[in-house]
């Protein structure tokens, strides 16, 4: 199955949330957040860093729960935003 290319407001929408999970991690190390999260440290630096755009949801809930967000205030600052 052949995926189709990630859109630019697509990959806007995955830099914020790498963004808004690395502002949440502060000085916690990535290796801890990822293993309490359930996931590799590589994973969690490629949703940081913008090169994982559109983790699984159950990822991204992980994430949340191990850094104190809340579901709808992720999904609020990750929203496309409409010109």
């Amino acid at each position: 199955m052949v995926r189709n290319p990630l859109t630019p407001e697509e990959r806007e929408r995955g830099e914020r949330l790498g963004r808004l999970l690395r502002e949440a991690r502060g000085g916690r190390s990535m290796a801890d957040v990822a293993a309490r999260a359930g996931i590799s440290a590589e994973t969690l630096r490629k949703i940081e860093t913008g090169r994982a755009p559109t983790p699984a949801f159950f990822t991204v809930a992980a994430l949340a729960g191990v850094l104190g967000l809340s579901m709808d205030e992720l999904a609020g600052q990750c929203a496309f935003v409409v010109a």
